[in-house]
């Protein structure tokens, strides 16, 4: 199938991964990461792909991290919710990944619409698998899943790959993700990625829509 029609804004959802402030801004707990996306201008790219596509007809999903300040049904299972979890206790009030907190508001610069979606979860490393976002992909009439964010090392290949097991075409735009280091996205692209989604760029996806 042409990228053109897998991209049909109809039957298109774009996904944002995590593009908060507590993941790539200035209260990141994760301030390489938030590095790797200044590098690739992630959010910039970002943008253009939801006001571009939002202007198209294409249906947009902001997938947002939270974490409760008692971290009830928090994930502990992993060495990065150990490291997150040291680097985000706040010693007394609520912290900047609570629910609604300043660490979960989309990126300045990213511009959002009264039409766009949210889904905030609380646990897990995946933004599709176990939260509502599956139910919201089919009810804004997604056949094809336009993923964008951060990161590559984690978030990014579990978003695709439970897309993909949910029945959804899966786009990728090479310059709207990363991971760190920043060239260890190349390397999941050519030997993970490609194998399931659809590879292309922040331009050719905006040239189809505008």
């Amino acid at each position: 199938m042409q990228l053109a029609d897998l991209v049909a804004p109809e039957s298109t959802v774009v996904l944002t991964q995590e593009c908060q402030k507590g993941v790539i801004g200035d209260l990141s707990l994760l301030p390489a990461l938030a590095e790797s996306a200044k590098t690739i201008g992630l959010v910039e790219n970002v943008n253009r792909l939801v006001t571009t596509g939002r202007a198209a007809g294409c249906g947009i999903l902001h997938c947002i991290a939270a974490t409760r300040d008692d971290r009830r049904g928090a994930s502990t299972n992993a060495p990065l919710f150990q490291g997150t979890r040291k680097k985000g206790d706040a010693p007394a009030g609520p912290g900047p990944m609570s629910p609604g907190g300043p660490g979960t508001e989309l990126m300045d610069g990213i511009e959002t619409a009264d039409s766009d979606v949210v889904s905030t979860r609380i646990g897990g490393l995946s933004p599709v698998n176990g939260t509502d976002v599956p139910t919201l992909l089919r009810n804004l009439g997604a056949k094809t899943v336009v993923i964008a964010g951060v990161s590559t090392n984690v978030a990014i290949p579990n978003a695709t790959l439970d897309c993909v097991n949910f029945g959804f075409n899966v786009v990728i735009p090479r310059d709207a993700i990363t991971g760190y280091p920043v060239d260890y996205t190349d390397v999941i692209i050519k030997n993970t990625l490609s194998l399931v989604a659809k590879i292309t760029t922040t331009d050719e996806l905006v040239a189809l829509w505008a």
